[in-house]
């Protein structure tokens, strides 16, 4: 055997070896395909492996869970307003021969689960008020947080649901779980991760809100006003009061000094009448202008003190 020949029988041999050869990793398992068909059972033991070279061939498919995200879709609740809906879910592939033969990979999985899990997530949703979708069981409202917002009872669906958004998501997931298994697929999470009304709604929902909020504005003014004409109100009655009893303490006050100045002037006229009598009249001079004539009697006290005045 010639060495060339050797050479080439050597290279056959690895290329074989490397072609039979594979390995399989924890996370995944495998299925053999010989033109197109499964042979054998599903590799799941991680490790190398041995397969017919060149006419076989190995699929990998993935152990773990895998993410689906759902396009956003419109869709009308029971009580007639559009929202929109995101969900995701988490599955994962239980059976590889089913799936290779149902959907073959990941892309067709996903694709068959968009038709599953949007046609169910529309037939429950549509058919369930917004409370019970936006809301959760466990749902209540903080009495007291109304207060400091100073919204009415009235106001506001204080009701708790009866369902809830968890409960929703279980319906959903039962009723989706139901169809995936003929896939080879376990559904095993579906969520509602986000909803929001259609612009339409979101605006009219906005003016609602905005309506709300000047009611309550309207309502805290009125309040105001009232607190400021109590407060205004009982100011004046107070002002009232101080004032009279200032008045009357004025009154007694003067009433008193009037009283000591007449005791003061009696007991001043009791001592010496006459020197009173003077006094008085000096003091009836400052009353008088600079330029103004009297007219006095011969009997009038001016002209007499003055006579007196005049004979010293």
């Amino acid at each position: 055997m010639t060495k060339p020949l050797i050479i080439v029988i050597a290279v056959i041999l690895l290329l074989g070896i490397s072609n039979s050869a594979y390995v399989i990793d924890q996370a995944e398992q495998g299925i053999i395909v010989q033109f197109g068909e499964p042979i054998g059972e599903v590799v799941i033991e991680p490790g190398l492996h041995w397969k017919k070279p060149f006419i076989q061939e190995v699929r990998r498919f993935d152990k773990r869970l895998l993410a689906w995200d759902g396009d956003v879709s419109q869709i009308p609740t029971l009580g007639r307003e559009f929202v929109l809906v995101d969900t995701t879910a988490r599955w994962k592939i239980t059976d590889p021969l089913k799936f290779l033969r149902s959907v073959r990979d990941e892309f067709g999985a996903r694709n068959r689960m968009n038709d599953i899990i949007d046609s169910v997530t529309r037939d429950i949703v549509s058919g369930t008020n917004l409370e019970e979708i936006v809301r959760s069981r466990d749902w209540q409202v903080d009495a007291k947080a109304l207060e400091e917002e100073a919204v009415l009872p009235g106001d506001v669906d204080l009701d708790k649901p009866k369902k809830g958004r968890e409960k929703l998501e279980q319906e959903i997931l039962a009723a989706a779980g139901k169809q995936t298994p003929e896939l080879g697929i376990e559904l095993v999470d579906v969520r509602i991760r986000r909803i929001n009304y259609i612009d339409s709604v979101r605006r009219q929902v906005e003016t609602r809100m905005i309506s709300e909020r000047q009611s309550i504005a309207e309502r805290f003014r009125a309040e105001g006003q009232g607190k400021s004409s109590e407060i205004l109100g009982a100011m004046e009655r107070e002002l009232r009061t101080i004032r009279s009893e200032a008045e009357r303490q004025a009154a007694e006050i003067r009433g008193k000094a009037d009283a000591e100045a007449t005791k003061i002037y009696g007991e001043s006229y009791g001592a010496d009448p006459e020197f009173y009598a003077f006094l008085r009249t000096l003091e009836s001079y400052r009353n008088l202008d600079e330029n103004a004539t009297l007219m006095l009697d011969a009997d009038s006290e001016y002209f007499r003190y003055l006579q007196s005045t005049r004979k010293r």
